[in-house]
């Protein structure tokens, strides 16, 4: 009797690959097992910092990169402009737990090709890695109403969804580092910068918030990433937590 034999499968030279960007090392076995379970998807390597990814992508010659937006040291934005200069067609897709409401429109500018909240369905980010793969963009229907919206002349004149879209991409890692108790001369190790720069990053973000004090920055800083982190961006500022 003639045996049956075992249907195809796709060896590794024909999945594509994929270069996870993290600085949770749980957060990356988990997502591996997940992606490494499809057969048309292998994870090549893992990356924890901006550095090591940079090395990674030399190395390694992913055919897509999972970037987070929050690193250990650096930042996935910044990363993300990186890759855009040193690798313009290598697809970039956002995988964080900030809200996409104010981080995937800045994603996009910097060059990703899709954004994924890392509190969806794994399916979400299988669907979202092969509709980047395949050229396209991925983001929630609700950003893409929202960008549309805002594109085509449809929001309310001056209206911001959150009072910290005043700032640059920067400003943000700044202002995110402040809340997160950083002082800063550890911001500017962080985020490989002198001291001067950072405290100009400082006052910008004092002028644009129109914050009188230092200390009335740390405290909007220490409110806003409270919520942030809580997955709940704060409405528009009308006046200074206490």
């Amino acid at each position: 009797m003639k045996r049956a034999q075992p249907k195809p499968t796709e060896s590794a030279n024909d999945r594509h690959r994929v270069l996870l960007v993290d600085d949770h090392p749980i957060v990356c076995e988990g997502l591996s097992q997940k992606i490494n379970g499809e057969v048309d998807l292998l994870v090549c390597g893992q990356a924890h910092d901006v550095h090591s990814a940079l090395e990674a992508i030399e190395k390694l010659h992913p055919d897509i990169v999972i970037v987070d937006i929050a690193l250990g040291t650096g930042s996935g934005v910044e990363l993300i402009k990186d890759i855009k200069v040193r690798h313009p067609k290598l697809p970039t897709l956002v995988l964080s737990m900030h809200d996409e409401a104010l981080y995937a429109e800045r994603s996009l500018h910097a060059g990703a090709k899709g954004y994924v909240m890392k509190q969806e369905d794994p399916e979400c980010l299988l669907r979202a890695i092969r509709r980047v793969l395949h050229g396209e963009v991925y983001l929630s229907d609700k950003v893409k109403d929202a960008i549309v919206n805002r594109l085509g002349g449809a929001l309310p004149e001056g209206k911001i969804t959150t009072f910290v879209e005043q700032l640059s991409d920067r400003e943000l890692e700044v202002f995110q580092l402040i809340g997160n108790g950083y002082v800063t001369h550890e911001i500017a190790d962080r985020l490989h910068l002198s001291v001067k720069t950072v405290a100009s990053h400082r006052e910008n973000i004092k002028k644009k918030l129109t914050l009188p004090t230092s200390e009335d920055l740390l405290r909007l800083a220490i409110h806003w990433q409270r919520h942030s982190e809580a997955g709940a961006v704060p409405a528009p500022l009308t006046s200074l937590p206490h």
